[in-house]
């Protein structure tokens, strides 16, 4: 049997929805589903309006364009990340500024915020490593001192909260991920959660080719047509069928992760203890979603080794991202601010193990990582 890294998890309820949608006939983007899925994003966050997408990668565009980023304009934001947060802003032709990470949450370290910062930052964007938290409250301080947006890179964080508010909802914009990948799913799919109301019709149209044709649907103009920049950023109907289903056991997922989470924690910690490895950091004022367990090895050496070993015993276990200073583009288009001393470090000793609903192997990845170890 072999234990993959991910496995997409179905409720059951997927199929009947898509059905649904087929029945209804309306396979093209904000039906029935699309809308459903916006008003469980707007309850359970209490964003001003939420906007399904197809990516998070769209909604970090749509984000980027809402905040007026251009050419010369710059955007902070951590090097521990994935490539949709530079790009987003890339696209428009900003630069993104690289900071390093803390050690505990691998989140950007808001200390170096302000160094970073120049007469032509515009924004902004903190990244919630593993559906933890950052430091808000210093972020937006930091932004409202000097007059920044504030957009949330909160891919991982469905159902994770800083200081009781969800995260993607503190900032004045926010996008979240449901690719196969996270905790809720519907394959390939995103969401843009807009707090500052002054986005919120803009957004709709940037999203809709730039037209203004979700007014026209409601009735407000008599025909739509071409008034802003804009691009299709909105997923089928079938995706969001599939991502309802998902939601509507949004809670009961998240509980079950964290059995698994917990159970990985708790057994590890003798290890820990040992000096064998660096369990996941979780501050106070973050509740996580279990997004993913990772753990920190003495060494990269260390790591390739219990890859490999984990490997002959059908266990696929993986690091993740190439620091973005690091990488060829962005040496290209970035700047890096500071020494990258956490990012470095730890960029080659992370190393995430499975972690996904009916994963009853988990206790067969706890003995081998500690029989290797």
């Amino acid at each position: 049997m072999t234990i993959p890294f991910n496995k997409p998890y179905m409720t059951g309820k997927e199929l009947e929805n898509i059905a649904k949608a087929h029945a209804k006939g309306h396979l093209a983007g904000d039906g029935m589903f699309t809308r459903q899925c916006q008003e469980w994003l707007e309850e359970r966050t209490g964003t001003h309006k939420a906007l399904v997408m197809h990516s998070c990668t769209a909604a970090l565009e749509v984000a980027a364009i809402l905040a007026n980023i251009g050419p010369g304009d710059e955007v902070i934001m951590p090097s521990y990340t994935f490539v949709s947060t530079a790009n987003a802003f890339v696209l428009r032709g900003a630069t993104p500024v690289f900071v390093d990470v803390r050690s505990d949450t691998l989140n950007i370290d808001e200390r170096l915020i302000e160094e970073a910062i120049t007469e032509r930052t515009k924004a902004i964007v903190p990244v919630h490593y593993a559906g933890v938290g950052c430091d808000m409250e210093a972020v937006m301080s930091i932004a409202d001192k000097h007059g920044l947006l504030v957009i949330e890179d909160a891919a991982q964080g469905i159902m994770a909260s800083y200081k009781q508010r969800p995260l993607g909802s503190i900032g004045h914009l926010g996008a979240l991920s449901f690719h196969e990948t996270k905790n809720i799913i519907s394959g390939e799919g995103g969401a843009l959660l807009i707090n500052d109301p002054v986005y919120a019709e803009r957004a709709e149209i940037i999203r809709e080719k730039g037209t203004n044709r979700s007014k026209f649907f409601r009735g407000e103009v008599d025909k739509y047509t071409w008034v802003d920049i804009g691009s299709s950023y909105l997923p089928s109907e079938l995706v969001a069928a599939f991502l309802m289903a998902q939601m509507d056991e949004a809670d009961s997922i998240t509980t079950r992760r964290l059995e698994i989470w917990q159970y990985y924690h708790e057994h590890f910690s003798a290890l820990e203890v040992s000096g064998k490895l660096r369990r996941p950091i979780i501050p106070p004022d973050c509740l996580h979603n279990a997004h993913m367990y990772y753990i920190l090895l003495p060494n990269q050496s260390a790591r390739v080794r219990l890859i490999d070993n984990l490997k002959t015993r059908n266990i696929h276990s993986v690091f993740h991202y190439i620091p973005l200073h690091t990488s060829p583009m962005g040496q290209k288009v970035g700047k890096a601010v500071g020494v990258f001393t956490v990012t470095d470090d730890l960029s080659e000793r992370l190393l995430r193990l499975p972690l996904w609903l009916g994963n009853e192997y988990a206790t067969e990845v706890v003995d081998a990582v500690k029989e290797v170890l």
